[in-house]
């Protein structure tokens, strides 16, 4: 089955954990109204003002049939930039849109059922009729939620994981395609599709598609920020030695005594902890595609002043753009936040992930290596105080 209806119990058309022991980096999967009634909570105006900001990333696909070229444009746009791109076959699309608007945000809520770590971003792309950017390939997990109007798209039945491109366009366009499902989008229906499966929608009408990514980084991204990681704690005076030389037989060969020295140059590598293996990979995963800076502001509130605003009716806001996670230790837990790791409870770090506000009960619950932890993230900038609603 390729194929399902949502309902009322499972938006999937099935159990979550049908869906994921059956299609979860496994095979595609198309489902009707999953989302019934859906109604985007942005216009595709509203969209077009924010591509005109500083600040978010966005970009313009258009499509020359007549010459078979395509053509994109980065952003921020001008207002009068949109008149001029006419009533056929182009497409503006704006990244992490649940950081820039609160109630995108609300579209990640069914997902919980996947590590929260593992969502990147909701990704909206408006359309007019034509409108695509192409047969192309992800390398990682995507919801193509349909929220207006409607779009066909095409895919193939078996990943590709290293295709070739056409070498005319900087987009990764397919130099081959050849569809083998092809299916007409309504509002509230959903195209899951796993890593490496080629496809290719193209708007029916003006349509808005809201695509929720997984974060997936390579194993040479992660293998290089790894190496990196460790080379930061090395001292200096470790070097490549060799008090043991001996006289060589040809100065030009890296004989075998050479190779066992550098095996244990690199034998930091090799021992490297679990434990230092997590934390790693909880600050690793949390920079990971960040989308935009956290700092404080100019004219933010000193911490004990803070604490006297949280006293009286304050809140402390997370930034949207801030990422969470956080990894068990044998007798406590870190919590990983943009790049960095704070010793704390489980119970807190499960907490402080949870909850993107926190007003003065929440903080006086948290101990004190927590609340040490949210006064640095304070002075970061990834908390920020807002007043009483």
């Amino acid at each position: 089955m390729i194929e399902s209806t949502g309902s009322l119990q499972h938006f999937l058309g099935m159990p979550v954990e049908r869906f994921l022991a059956e299609y979860w980096q496994k095979k595609p999967l198309l489902i009707r109204q999953a989302f019934p009634g859906f109604t985007p909570p942005l216009s595709p105006e509203d969209l077009a003002g924010l591509a005109c900001e500083d600040g978010p990333l966005a970009r313009v696909v258009t499509y020359q049939r007549k010459k078979d070229t395509w053509t994109l444009k980065t952003g921020p746009f001008a207002e009068s930039d949109f008149p001029k791109l006419g009533h056929h076959d182009w497409t503006l699309l704006v990244q992490d849109m649940d950081k820039w608007d609160a109630d995108v945000a609300e579209l990640l809520v069914p997902f919980s059922f996947l590590p929260r770590w593992r969502v990147d971003d909701v990704m909206i792309s408006f359309a007019v009729e034509g409108g695509s950017v192409g047969p192309h390939i992800d390398q990682y997990d995507v919801f193509l939620v349909q929220a207006m109007g409607h779009r066909n798209w095409q895919i193939e039945a078996q990943p590709r994981h290293e295709p070739a491109f056409r070498p005319d366009s900087e987009l990764k366009l397919l130099q081959e395609f050849t569809a083998d499902h092809r299916w007409d989008l309504a509002p509230g229906d959903v195209l899951y599709l796993p890593p490496g499966y080629a496809h290719h929608g193209v708007a029916l009408d003006h349509c808005m598609t809201f695509s929720v990514g997984m974060r997936a980084p390579s194993s040479a991204e992660m293998l290089v920020d790894f190496a990196e990681d460790l080379a930061q704690k090395l001292p200096e005076y470790r070097r490549y030695e060799d008090p043991d030389l001996k006289i060589a037989q040809d100065p030009y060969e890296i004989d075998a005594q050479a190779f066992a020295r550098v095996e244990d140059a690199l034998a930091v590598w090799q021992n490297a902890s679990a434990a230092e293996r997590r934390r790693w990979f909880g600050q690793f995963i949390t920079r990971y595609r960040a989308s935009g800076d956290v700092q404080a502001g100019p004219d933010q509130a000193s911490w004990p002043q803070a604490l006297n605003a949280l006293a009286t009716g304050h809140s402390l806001y997370r930034h949207p753009f801030a990422r969470f996670a956080w990894s068990r230790e044998p007798e406590q837990a870190l919590l990983h936040v943009t790049g960095e790791s704070y010793p704390v409870s489980p119970q807190d770090a499960a907490s402080l992930c949870r909850q993107t506000v926190l007003a003065v009960a929440d903080f006086n619950r948290l101990g004190t290596a927590a609340q040490h932890a949210v006064s640095a993230l304070y002075a970061q900038g990834v908390y920020q105080l807002a007043e009483p609603e």
